[in-house]
């Protein structure tokens, strides 16, 4: 049932929810305003209906299910997903969270890196700067 809501049979047009905006930033940062924008609607059509329309999942999600499985965590700076590099980033979405112990589909087929890192962009450009800068320096010392 679960995959019916996920991967609907029909082909009818996306309806992108409206999505919380970005706030303006005095920090630069890696990724261009196209890439945001282009994020924020892939995000809407791949990612919201796990991840939620503003990247901020379910109040629960460090709480496992029935199976053992913990919900998707939020991507809006709230949770873990700062703690990670670029290209843990990239590689959790291109491959999935199943090597990783988790159970997200992997999205190598459905976006191009280039899409990847445009909804990494927009999840991100919710982060605020203050989170964002502690996230670059770790990103910088990890390359």
């Amino acid at each position: 049932m679960l995959f019916l809501l996920l991967f609907p049979a029909s082909e009818a047009p996306v309806v992108i929810p409206k999505i919380v905006e970005p706030a303006d930033s005095s920090v630069e940062r890696w990724y261009t305003a196209e890439q945001v924008i282009q994020g924020r609607e892939l995000f809407a059509q791949h990612c919201a209906g796990c991840h939620g329309n503003n990247a901020a999942a379910t109040p629960d999600w460090r709480k496992t299910d029935a199976s053992g499985n913990y919900p998707p965590p939020p991507l809006n700076g709230s949770a873990h997903a700062w703690h990670h590099p670029l290209s843990v980033l990239r590689e959790t979405i291109r491959r999935g969270g199943v090597p990783l112990g988790g159970v997200m589909p992997g999205f190598a087929d459905k976006l191009s890196a280039q899409q990847i890192d445009a909804v990494i962009a927009w999840f991100q450009s919710l982060w605020p700067d203050e989170l964002y800068q502690a996230w670059y320096r770790m990103e910088k010392e990890s390359q």
